[in-house]
């Protein structure tokens, strides 16, 4: 279950504290992200961050809100997060933080709780949407596709259907991102959160 722990900080927006637990993230990240790990390792924590930025909180096509790419802003997305919140609170959980549940390092951070078969059944439920923001990250030669890629594994799916290509300049223009990855709804099973944020099981932070 670290392992889950591990991608959900590598998808959290990169801060110093990162940087200095990356090697104690290396051994229990999987081969997929070794890659990222290395970019992160390499380049100045600045240009890390507006990459960050420039990726997943500019780009609707890169949301790391999972329901985000099933309900957008429609009503059925607040019931989903009724809904997920429900099986955080079921299971003893809670996300404490200004963030809502569909966050994906937040569900990453549930899953580590869970039980091995438990934690891989919700992940499955994701696949489509874990496989299409994978695709599209290896599509701009991101290194965090390997984070995605890693979760297909995980969940006994098939993995991207795109090589990485070289990696993009930072200055690429999101929005031709969005517009050319206008994709149609996909679907989501059980519903399953950005940093920091705290879970607690039975009012205890884990």
């Amino acid at each position: 279950m670290k392992t889950y722990r591990a991608l959900a900080a590598l998808l959290a927006y990169p801060e110093a504290a990162l940087i200095e637990a990356l090697p104690e993230i290396r051994p229990q990240a999987p081969a997929e992200v070794l890659r990222l790990v290395k970019e992160l390792e390499a380049e100045d924590l600045f240009v890390s961050q507006e990459r960050y930025v420039s990726l997943f909180d500019r780009s609707r096509a890169l949301s790391l809100h999972l329901f985000e790419h099933v309900h957008g802003e429609s009503r059925d997305r607040g019931q989903a997060m009724v809904d997920l919140q429900a099986a955080y609170l079921a299971r003893g959980m809670q996300v404490v933080a200004h963030e809502l549940p569909d966050y994906l390092p937040a569900f990453l951070e549930f899953l580590s709780l869970l039980p091995p078969g438990e934690a891989q059944g919700f992940l499955k439920e994701t696949a489509s949407i874990l496989r299409a923001l994978g695709d599209r990250l290896a599509e701009r030669g991101s290194g965090y596709a390997g984070v995605f890629a890693a979760l297909l594994r995980l969940a006994g799916e098939p993995g991207l259907t795109r090589a990485p290509r070289e990696r993009l300049d930072l200055g690429e223009d999101v929005l031709a991102l969005d517009k050319a990855w206008m994709d149609p709804e996909v679907t989501f099973g059980p519903q399953p959160g950005v940093a920091p944020v705290r879970l607690y099981r039975n009012g205890v932070p884990q």
